[in-house]
């Protein structure tokens, strides 16, 4: 696995924008699906693969393992057989709820427009 700030050009002096540095931490496809779930509470690796089956396990856990770098998301390792690794928000994590949050609503006004125009158009046709 690489290093995603280098494959996007993000400036090594911080100098980027900051929606720029922001979907950088966040975007992706999975990112930000991964982040509204952990708002309702820890998860384990595999609830992750129950709650959005079109992931592979590799991309869920390179979407995992970049949140933790990026102090966004807390992995805890309990030891007992078999293993049991949990996943929840950070303090830090947690400061994005509020974008998540108007994330959500935005999409759902977008889905709600959608259903209009289609409506509207299939009116026209």
């Amino acid at each position: 696995m690489g290093d995603r700030r280098k494959k996007y050009g993000v400036s090594p002096d911080m100098q980027a924008c900051p929606v720029e540095t922001t979907l950088d931490v966040i975007g992706g496809k999975w990112k930000g699906i991964i982040l509204y779930q952990l708002l309702n509470g820890t998860k384990r690796f595999n609830e992750f693969r129950r709650l959005n089956p079109g992931i592979t396990q590799f991309m869920l856990t390179l979407q995992l393992r970049e949140l933790e770098r990026d102090g966004i998301i807390h992995r805890e390792i309990y030891k007992e057989v078999p293993p049991r690794v949990e996943y929840s928000l950070t303090d830090f994590g947690r400061t994005l709820e509020p974008v998540i949050m108007l994330m959500k609503a935005w999409g759902e006004s977008y889905k709600v427009r959608l259903s209009e125009n289609l409506t509207t158009q299939g009116e026209e046709s």
